[in-house]
């Protein structure tokens, strides 16, 4: 005969989720400080007349790096909770 299971009444199964604790204080400085960036680099852009060098050239490189650089690691960066030291013996 098969195994039967008991499941006892009252009791919920609780699954946890593992991103509940990932945003931490530094996330939310890296995004904030690309919402500056993207700020900046669209207030760069309005500066002048169409062929200004400004807003032609510094407005977009901004730009990029906030979207390309600021925004992915306000996402992606972690703090690595090890706090194990490794001996390093020579």
């Amino acid at each position: 005969m098969a195994k039967t299971s008991k499941r006892i009444r009252g009791q919920k199964k609780v699954s946890v989720s593992p991103f509940k604790n990932y945003w931490t204080k530094e996330n939310y400085y890296l995004l904030g400080l690309g919402f500056l960036i993207l700020i900046t680099g669209f207030i760069l852009m309005d500066q002048g007349p169409w062929d200004n060098p400004v807003s032609r050239t510094i407005s977009p490189i901004v730009l990029l790096i906030g979207y390309l650089i600021i925004f992915p690691l306000a996402i992606l960066y972690r703090k690595n909770k090890n706090n194990k030291q490794e001996n390093v013996s020579g």
